[in-house]
């Protein structure tokens, strides 16, 4: 992993403990936004470039899927991940298939394993974005191919 990018991480729960925990143990490795609501995790995903999202399941107001959900349209691209301290498998099967979860953690977390889903999940962000980023290239490649044998051909 290049140590010269700082991966942004917003981690969303009710949980005051937990958010204080989460930064005390990853604020020497990744940038750390936190949030308690969902309302407060759009703010920041208004202002900050996000790379991971982490929502607690268990949050009053709008569950930790339900967030991850309605960031989709306007913030694809964070990869999300929902970390709970509830085993429900409804949630997890919720989870994949309306919040596009990358990892579903169980609370609490071991340090090392969570850092580790981290870093993996920039991995993808940052892949799926040199990916997009190629194919605007080779889209704009081609116009430009296609043009010159237009061009060729009259």
């Amino acid at each position: 992993m290049n140590s010269d990018i700082s991966i942004n991480v917003l981690y969303i729960d009710d949980e005051v403990y937990n958010l204080n925990a989460f930064k005390a143990s990853f604020r020497m490795k990744f940038n750390i936004f936190t949030g308690e609501s969902a309302e407060q995790g759009m703010k920041i995903l208004e202002k900050e470039n996000i790379h991971v999202i982490i929502a607690d399941q268990r949050m009053p107001g709008m569950t930790g899927i339900e967030f991850l959900e309605s960031v989709i349209p306007d913030y694809p691209d964070p990869i999300r991940i929902l970390l709970t301290g509830y085993e429900d498998i409804t949630a997890v099967i919720d989870a994949i298939n309306r919040g596009e979860v990358y990892k579903y953690i169980r609370k609490p977390w071991n340090d090392d394993n969570l850092r580790i889903n981290i870093e993996k999940a920039f991995e993808i962000y940052s892949l799926r974005k040199e990916n997009k980023e190629l194919i605007e290239s080779l889209l704009i490649v081609n116009k430009q191919l296609q043009f010159l044998l237009r061009q060729n051909l009259l």
